[in-house]
């Protein structure tokens, strides 16, 4: 009997091989649809969603539930406000964005990035995601421990911005 794991693990192999058979041009655009298609998806639910005015909640406009986090121990999550910011953003409200959640304003770029370089190459392939990839294994470290400060410092904010809130203070 064929185990689930070891049969996705065969089927991705495949997957790959076939891909890696292929000429450059065309996996540069299929990393690039691959790239851009999830990125505009993200982007185009950001810019339908109305951003919350308190902050945190845009995404329950998803039929998702409270944070659990905020609900059980009234400290929000790390992730609390980064629907609320992307939307901000989708809204071109750059202003609201930063005060919501300054590290979404990070994510979000990071998600413009890659449709940029997605759609690029999936119109004219020259293989710039594989330059971008290459970058970031360069500097692994640095883009790794700046993201991890990043939302750090972005979690702390928030924690301090929605206890004032929820203390009636701001």
């Amino acid at each position: 009997m064929t185990r689930p794991a070891s049969s996705l693990r065969a089927g991705l192999r495949g997957a790959w091989h076939r891909v890696a058979s292929m000429s450059p041009r065309l996996q540069d655009r299929l990393v690039g649809l691959g790239l851009a298609l999830p990125a505009a998806a993200v982007l185009s639910v950001a810019r339908i969603l109305t951003p919350d005015p308190a902050g945190l909640g845009t995404h329950r406009q998803l039929g998702l539930g409270g944070c659990a986090m905020l609900t059980t121990t009234g400290i929000p999550c790390p992730m609390c406000g980064m629907t609320t910011t992307f939307s901000h953003l989708a809204h071109l409200e750059p202003i609201q964005a930063v005060l919501t959640q300054p590290f979404g304003v990070v994510l979000f770029a990071g998600t413009v990035g890659a449709f940029a370089v997605g759609m690029a190459d999936l119109v004219l392939p020259r293989g710039r995601w594989r330059r971008v990839l290459a970058w970031v294994d360069r500097h692994e470290l640095a883009v790794a421990g700046s993201l991890l400060l990043g939302l750090v410092l972005g979690w702390a904010y928030k924690i301090a911005v929605t206890a004032e809130i929820l203390s009636g203070v701001g």
